[in-house]
């Protein structure tokens, strides 16, 4: 993800946010609530996914607001469009709904960085939106508790996935302690959760998680929780 733009060194950093949505008085009331914040700024629009890349490559934000239902290409193709444009690319922030899990996991996939409920209110929209901005991922309680059921597959009794060669070298690389803290992860626990479960201050969790996602190849903690859970690291209620 890029990183927030500073405008000297007396000034708190930017967060640039591309909005993307086929409805103009939605992003026209995401542009309100977000420019009244003196950390954010809103760097353009895109009423379909094909013009979120055009812009997203042509402005550099740090974070996409990103709808899913827009004509044309739809936010997931544009979410793995930006994200295939690797290091540098903004976090994709998807507004989704509980009603429509396909289009949840369809994203988590596509290498979206968080969710958004549409039913949420201004202040988390602008807490979200910084949170990406710092390079963490955001995903809610409630989503981690449907990616767990989800990746219970039907018919296996461990509810494992089969891990490919690929994925038994990265985790090969991972030491006991990242392993946990992998495991942590994908139950979803906070930085702060994690020290407080493994007794370590939040500073090392924090160089931890950075080791895991470096050796594992994953942009954030929203990809640990989907490749634990697809390579079969964790199994629900294990």
């Amino acid at each position: 993800m890029s990183a927030a733009a500073s405008h000297g060194p007396d000034t708190d950093p930017t967060v640039r946010v591309l909005l993307a949505d086929d409805q103009h008085l939605v992003r026209t009331g995401f542009r309100v609530i977000l420019e009244v914040e003196d950390d954010i700024e809103v760097v353009g629009e895109a009423a379909d996914g094909e013009r979120a890349v055009t812009m997203s490559r042509a402005t550099r934000p740090d974070v996409v607001l990103m709808d899913v239902e827009m004509p044309g290409m739809n936010g997931l193709e544009a979410t793995r469009q930006i994200v295939a444009d690797g290091p540098g690319a903004p976090a994709v922030l998807i507004l989704t709904t509980f009603d429509r899990d396909d289009y949840l996991f369809a994203a988590l996939r596509a290498g979206a960085s968080g969710f958004l409920l549409k039913n949420g209110t201004p202040e988390e929209l602008i807490e979200a939106i910084r949170v990406l901005a710092r390079g963490d991922g955001l995903l809610a309680p409630e989503i981690t508790r449907r990616v767990i059921s989800t990746f219970a597959r039907p018919g296996d009794p461990t509810g494992t996935a089969h891990r490919g060669p690929d994925a038994d070298a990265a985790l090969a690389e991972l030491t006991p302690r990242e392993r946990e803290v992998l495991m942590l992860l994908a139950a979803g626990s906070s930085n702060a959760e994690i020290a407080a479960t493994i007794h370590l201050g939040e500073a090392t969790v924090k160089t931890h998680v950075s080791r895991v996602l470096a050796k594992l190849g994953l942009r954030d903690r929203v990809q640990a929780v989907v490749f634990a859970y697809e390579n079969g690291v964790v199994r629900p209620g294990g």
